[in-house]
């Protein structure tokens, strides 16, 4: 129900399932081979499903959702990747229909997204199953057994890639006062980002303190950098208020 940005990151790694899709949206378009498009619920009013995906915008929910009530099929759930909306009210809004939430992040449109997992009311261990192999391929995902701690991978994951996005758009305007023009730092920036993160992300590599540790020598120039990048722990406590303010947003929302 609902296919924006997220939903159609999503739908673009779904796809490669065994699962029949079919989507609702009045504006959808370009959608991928093979998945039906509906503009609403008249068109599908004596179909029944598995799995009913809430992809609506969270505002919209209360409004558009209850009338797929009678679209659930026996023994079906539905998998809720609104942000702000609590799974016990929905559950409740949908009578009483089992619910899973999850919170993926933008990365899932390539297949390497971060996606939080939380079953909800009257969910059972299949249709947790289910989510998690859905989820998975977009991505890593994180089940959690709380919406407060899903709350959390919201603030550290869900909200992520726009932290990263800045920190790299303040990296590559550094590298231009450097006399860079645009597209040579950019390059130099995100390559040199993906590079290290890949690095720390192979199986064998050792911690991140210890991988910082081994590009930097007493006295060098990484030194220097990391001495004024994170002079009196400035770094550490935005990055750790960064998170809180995001976490504080989300229970708000919820």
């Amino acid at each position: 129900m609902g296919c924006g940005k997220m939903g159609s990151a999503l739908l673009s790694q779904w796809v490669a399932g065994p699962e029949s899709v079919t989507v609702v949206d009045p504006m959808a378009s370009d959608l991928p081979e093979g998945v039906a498009l509906v503009p609403d619920r008249e068109k599908i009013a004596s179909q029944r499903f598995d799995c009913i995906v809430a992809a609506v915008k969270p505002q919209l929910i209360d409004e558009v959702m209850p009338a797929y009530r009678e679209n659930i099929a026996p023994g079906g759930y539905i998998l809720s990747i609104a942000a702000g909306y609590s799974a016990g009210r929905l559950s409740r809004l949908m009578g009483d229909a089992p619910v899973v939430r999850t919170m993926p992040n933008l990365p899932a449109a390539i297949g390497r997204g971060v996606s939080g997992i939380c079953p909800g009311p009257h969910a059972s261990s299949d249709h947790l199953v289910h989510a998690e192999a859905f989820m998975r391929r977009a991505g890593s995902t994180i089940t959690v057994d709380s919406e407060e701690k899903l709350d959390r991978v919201t603030a550290v994951a869900g909200s992520g890639p726009g932290y990263v996005f800045e920190i790299a758009r303040a990296y590559a305007e550094a590298a231009m006062a450097q006399g860079f023009d645009e597209d040579e730092a950019r390059d130099m920036v995100l390559g040199t980002m993906g590079g290290a993160v890949a690095m720390a992300s192979e199986p064998s590599a050792p911690g991140l303190e210890e991988l910082r540790n081994s590009v930097t020598s007493k006295g060098g120039t990484t030194a220097a950098g990391l001495d004024a990048l994170n002079s009196d722990d400035g770094l550490s406590d935005r990055l750790h208020a960064t998170l809180q303010a995001a976490y504080d947003r989300a229970v708000e929302l919820r």
